[in-house]
């Protein structure tokens, strides 16, 4: 097939609105409100919140746990936790115009998400204490219990 100035103009033109729409995607204005930074911040919190457990319940796994790293992560988490609530500030959910998958209730029920975050932050507390004494079993079991708080919250204030 030979090219002509037609379709290289062509192709040109459907490169240019390729590049074109995925800069205005890149670019949403939305992140750039407070609610929109507040949205992505939280984001990122959670994704650090989820490497340190999915870090700690892989050496769980092991038959000889390094208890060292485990300890580490465990406190990463529980600094993490520590700070949730503060994620969710007013203006930081759907209405942000950014993807989130942050439910109304977080802000319409917040006696109820703050007893949540309460009951996450404990249970981490308790993951914090068993990574001190080098107690695997207990850690095993709290890390069972650490998820079950975690997947409460998410069943009522995650979409």
């Amino acid at each position: 097939m030979a090219l002509t100035k037609t379709t290289l103009s062509l192709t040109a033109a459907t490169i240019g609105l390729v590049i074109a729409a995925g800069a205005a995607l890149a670019a949403d204005p939305a992140a750039d409100t407070p609610g929109g930074k507040a949205v992505l911040a939280r984001q990122a919190h959670y994704r650090e919140l989820n490497a340190a457990f999915r870090a700690v319940n892989e050496d769980l796994r092991k038959d000889m746990p390094d208890k060292a790293a485990v300890a580490a992560d465990v406190g990463k988490m529980k600094a993490l936790t520590d700070d949730l609530p503060s994620w969710f500030p007013k203006g930081s959910g759907p209405e942000a115009g950014v993807k989130t998958r942050a439910k109304a209730e977080i802000w319409t029920d917040a006696a109820g998400f703050a007893t949540a975050a309460t009951r996450i932050q404990a249970e981490t507390g308790k993951l914090q204490d068993a990574a001190t004494a080098g107690d695997i079993e207990a850690l095993k079991a709290q890390a069972k219990t650490v998820n079950g708080a975690c997947k409460a919250c998410h069943d009522a204030y995650r979409g």
